[in-house]
């Protein structure tokens, strides 16, 4: 029988179709092949994008040239551009302003043929850490108000260059997402006093049955109420609501699981397309108390079609507690 399942941050339906009951195997997607063999991203071809901005890079190499091991430079087709003015107005009953925001691609290594989930924790973990210093120095400006680190992993997630690199775009408003977990988490501690994404950490630990992995420093478990197939959350176990404040040592432990996460992910799913996305608290907003940051990791195995554009709601064929299951598996199938 289904079941709707409700999240308890943002207060969304989510229908599990246990009748649709899918396994790895059934999720098989024929993955696009990229046009083009010429890559703006590998070494040789710096001048092909925009002057890099942090480069992670080998003793005596020159900016703008190879022997670099991570770089991020500004994106050649920006969604958002920081030279011009917000410009605020009103048009009628509705509001718009200019497309002012930052919008950044970090290159995760000069291998073309590298994934995040194949490159060693080592490589992981320049990635994180260029995240943080790029979102510590971004919160420095005013006009900012959050930045949203995401990466797209395949064609069918949106990756339209094959070598592996995430982007940032930070923004003058709070995105709707960040938001409405905002929102939930805080009516969540005025109602209970304590975080709700720490509650969350609690439950699944005490019940195991959508764990994943633990260290001594993150989780990583199904949610219980998941979009998607194979959705997964990775969640550090001390509390803290900005992404950008993790330590040096938070940084290499978040590195380890997520590594590990991806290449579970790789093999139950040969590969899959994924999206994840950082949430981190916006910049100047004092929610320490009550927000949490956190990954979600979302491979691309389902489209969404007319019902979940028109209702709201997601059918996810394959329940959590299976999800896990396949994924804690994983691991004795690395062994």
């Amino acid at each position: 029988m289904s079941e709707l399942r409700k999240d308890p941050v943002v207060d969304r339906w989510v229908i599990i179709s246990k009748e649709r009951g899918r396994r790895p195997s059934d999720f098989a997607t024929t993955e696009p092949v990229y046009s083009g063999s010429f890559c703006p991203f590998c070494p040789g071809n710096e001048d092909i994008v925009p002057p890099e901005i942090l480069a992670y890079r080998d003793s005596g190499s020159q900016p703008n040239g190879p022997g670099w091991r991570l770089r991020v430079v500004p994106n050649k087709f920006p969604a958002v551009t920081d030279s011009v003015d917000l410009d605020k107005r009103g048009d009628g009953i509705y509001d718009r302003m200019n497309g002012m925001g930052v919008h950044e691609v970090i290159i995760e290594t000069p291998k073309h043929d590298v994934t995040l989930a194949s490159m060693p924790v080592s490589g992981v973990e320049d990635v994180l850490w260029a995240y943080r210093e790029r979102l510590l120095a971004l919160s420095r400006d005013d006009r900012l108000q959050s930045g949203i680190i995401f990466k797209n992993h395949g064609v069918v997630a949106g990756a339209s260059v094959n070598h592996s690199h995430s982007q940032l775009i930070a923004l003058p408003v709070v995105p709707k997402q960040i938001k409405e977990e905002l929102k939930g988490a805080l009516n969540h501690y005025h109602y209970r006093e304590r975080c709700l994404f720490c509650d969350i950490i609690y439950q699944e630990l005490g019940s195991q049955t959508r764990m994943i992995c633990e260290s001594d420093a993150f989780i990583a478990f199904s949610p219980y109420a998941p979009r998607f197939p194979f959705e997964t959350w990775i969640i550090p176990k001390t509390h803290q609501s900005r992404f950008e404040d993790t330590d040096k040592a938070g940084i290499e432990r978040f590195a380890v699981i997520l590594s590990d996460i991806l290449q579970r992910l790789d093999r139950v799913l040969d590969n899959p397309p994924y999206n994840f996305v950082l949430h981190s608290a916006p910049f100047r907003q004092d929610c320490n108390a009550y927000y949490h940051w956190h990954l979600e990791i979302m491979p691309k195995l389902t489209r969404i079609a007319g019902f979940e554009w028109g209702s709201g709601f997601h059918i996810n064929p394959t329940p959590p507690e299976e999800t896990a299951r396949f994924m804690r598996d994983a691991a004795a199938q690395a062994g």
